[in-house]
């Protein structure tokens, strides 16, 4: 049974203009007037469809928007540049504001794991007045983590190095075992295995991992250690910090929580408050452990 037949049948979907780069995005029926708007951000290498377990408990008090970030899922890749800019955090957040432009939307709460978290952590700095709450899953800031790189980190988050290896190398590597490419990805980082994933979700991730979107999750990558540093340290010589209380969640069992201190690397970025929960889990954190999630989301957005 697909996914829509099951926990989405009533979030319509489609390829929404941001003023810029389409996203592929479900929202809630009805207008978003009717009840506060938290947007949901995806990590890699999944979709918006990591969210599925969480909606039926969110969809009761929020507005969803769940959209595909570029080149992921749905979503069209964006135009190749030397600088890798089309991929920039600070781009993709700036499709997210366009999204919400168009549905009438000004103010929103906002959480994002993995990249999608790091796309949030920009949003938030960027258009501060747009987010009335933060939350990020399993990260610690972008700067932090490559200014803390060694060996150990290295093992454990090799992907952060392999990818960003110049086009085409590491595209064609991937390519040519995707599928146990992919699976040791969803089942790695203490994850203990596939087991979390529910079947068609899995299958829905399987359908977005072609050539075109391991170019756009490398092209992703290229940004992060390249041009994402750049804004973020920028924002910091500037001063810049997130300025809306922040939700912190982490797994216990993943690769974050043995290398750094989350709650302490957010409240540094943070000039609001920053509540930490640590969740027994490994990196996918929302599959892990939906319903805890999903709890610590509508407590502490309707806080």
């Amino acid at each position: 049974m697909s996914l829509d037949e099951t926990v989405l049948p009533d979030m319509p979907a489609g390829l929404l203009p941001t003023g810029g780069q389409p996203l592929f995005a479900r929202t809630s029926l009805g207008a978003p007037a009717e009840r506060p708007v938290l947007v949901l951000l995806h990590g890699f290498p999944q979709t918006h469809v990591m969210w599925n377990r969480l909606l039926p408990a969110l969809a009761e008090r929020f507005w969803l928007v769940l959209p595909d970030l570029r080149g992921y899922g749905d979503s069209p890749p964006a135009p190749d540049t030397p600088d890798h800019a089309g991929y920039a955090k600070r781009a993709i957040a700036a499709d997210v504001i366009g999204l919400l432009d168009g549905l009438g939307v000004e103010r929103f709460f906002l959480c994002g794991h993995d990249r999608g978290g790091r796309v949030a952590h920009r949003l938030a700095l960027d258009h501060p007045q747009r987010v009335r709450r933060l939350c990020v899953i399993d990260i610690a800031p972008t700067l932090d983590m490559y200014a803390r790189s060694d060996m150990d980190f290295a093992r454990a988050y090799y992907h952060w190095f392999h990818l960003i290896q110049p086009a085409p190398l590491p595209e064609r590597m991937i390519a040519g075992c995707a599928r146990d490419y992919l699976h040791a990805k969803l089942g790695g980082w203490g994850g203990g295995g596939l087991t979390h994933i529910e079947p068609a979700a899995l299958a829905e991730y399987e359908r977005c991992f072609t050539p075109a979107h391991i170019h756009a999750m490398c092209e992703d990558y290229r940004a992060s250690a390249g041009i994402d540093l750049e804004h973020d340290r920028a924002s910091r010589a500037a001063g810049q910090r997130i300025g809306c209380d922040t939700l912190v969640i982490w797994g216990r069992r993943g690769v974050v929580h043995r290398f750094f201190d989350p709650p302490a690397l957010w409240q540094a970025q943070c000039s609001a408050r920053v509540e930490p929960l640590l969740l027994d889990a490994g990196h996918f954190v929302p599959e892990e452990r939906p319903q805890e999630t999903a709890d610590a989301l509508l407590r502490f957005m309707a806080g």
